[in-house]
């Protein structure tokens, strides 16, 4: 048996891209379970409208975080294969086939991991993309984890390990990863690839990132990028900066080639991602400017809301004591 599970919160503007792609997969799936953390829009009403056209379960969970909101809805289904996605993207016709075919295959994985492509429908987005969204040629499927916007995993695997970290907020799906790379066996479907769009103005990206490194924060993740991150921004640059101003004005080249190498990544996504915007609604030539000179700020913007938040959640763990999400066996007392 198939299901298909997903957690939302107040996602009335984008709910319906999600199930209308939901009507179309050629792949049907046996039953769809979304637990709502307890919207005050329209989600549940629009949602419930589908109920005649899909093999529908709505399950209203006040207070739900996204890890607590995707467990419960776990719980709910029955199957034995789950197919997880989120309400911000749009699934291609084809993305339970492709989610799902490798656990049809000669040597099964517990997990097949998807993929996830900008989306945008503004300049604004189409540059958020470029900053922020890896392409698939940029993925080591062997170190690949994926998101929970595009993955499948076998319930005993799901099971095994826990299901999402309840006691955290944001990062959850790294960390659900991570348990899995220990004891589970992951193939990479980049064919079941869903659209995402991306933020759409800096006060939304910035509040993004800054929920993201506080997760990071809480979690104990990645501590030498974001050490990295603040040598770079409190140390490196400063002193290049008054090196070039009071020392030698060849420090500028320094800090020019730092600029170069760090921008090097979106810059090289750019085209990709204006390629796809043009499909929708053509570009001038002040339109792809513009999305070249957001693409530093953006960048910068990203940065300072991960220089912010990842103290926060540190400050959390300390005061909370969480579980050592290492330890599988201290997290599934």
């Amino acid at each position: 048996m198939l299901s298909v599970i997903a957690t939302v919160y107040n996602e009335g503007d984008a709910i319906h891209r999600l199930m209308q792609s939901l009507c179309k997969q050629t792949r049907p799936p046996d039953e769809i379970v979304i637990v709502d953390g307890g919207s005050t829009d329209n989600t549940v009403a629009i949602m419930n409208r589908y109920a005649n056209q899909l093999p529908l379960k709505v399950i209203v969970v006040p207070g739900a975080n996204i890890s607590e909101g995707r467990n419960r809805a776990v719980q709910a289904a029955h199957g034995d294969i789950i197919a997880i996605t989120d309400a911000g993207v749009t699934l291609p016709d084809d993305w339970l086939e492709h989610i799902t075919a490798p656990f049809d295959g000669d040597n099964p994985p517990d997990v097949v991991s998807g993929f996830f492509r900008a989306d945008p429908h503004t300049v604004f987005e189409a540059a958020m993309g470029a900053t922020v969204l890896p392409l698939e040629t940029e993925i080591d499927p062997d170190t690949f984890l994926p998101s929970s916007r595009s993955v499948a995993v076998r319930r005993e695997a799901f099971v095994a390990v826990g299901g999402y970290p309840e006691w955290l907020d944001y990062c959850e799906d790294l960390i659900f990863d991570l348990r899995l790379k220990e004891t589970a066996t992951f193939t990479f479907a980049p064919e079941a690839c869903v659209a995402f769009r991306p933020r759409g103005s800096l006060s939304a990206f910035f509040k993004q990132y800054y929920l993201y490194a506080r997760g990071d924060g809480k979690a104990d993740l990645w501590r030498k990028r974001h050490a990295i991150r603040y040598v770079t921004y409190l140390v490196a640059a400063p002193a290049l900066i008054l090196s070039a101003l009071f020392i030698s004005p060849w420090a500028w080249l320094l800090l020019i080639a730092g600029f170069v190498v760090y921008m090097r990544q979106p810059y090289r996504r750019l085209p990709t991602v204006l390629r796809g915007y043009r499909e929708r609604q053509a570009l001038s030539p002040v339109q792809v400017a513009y999305a070249i000179v957001l693409v530093p700020v953006i960048r910068v913007v990203g940065d300072v809301a991960k220089m912010i938040g990842y103290p926060v959640g540190w400050r959390w763990r300390l005061r909370e004591n969480p579980p050592d999400w290492r330890n599988l066996t201290e997290n599934l007392q």
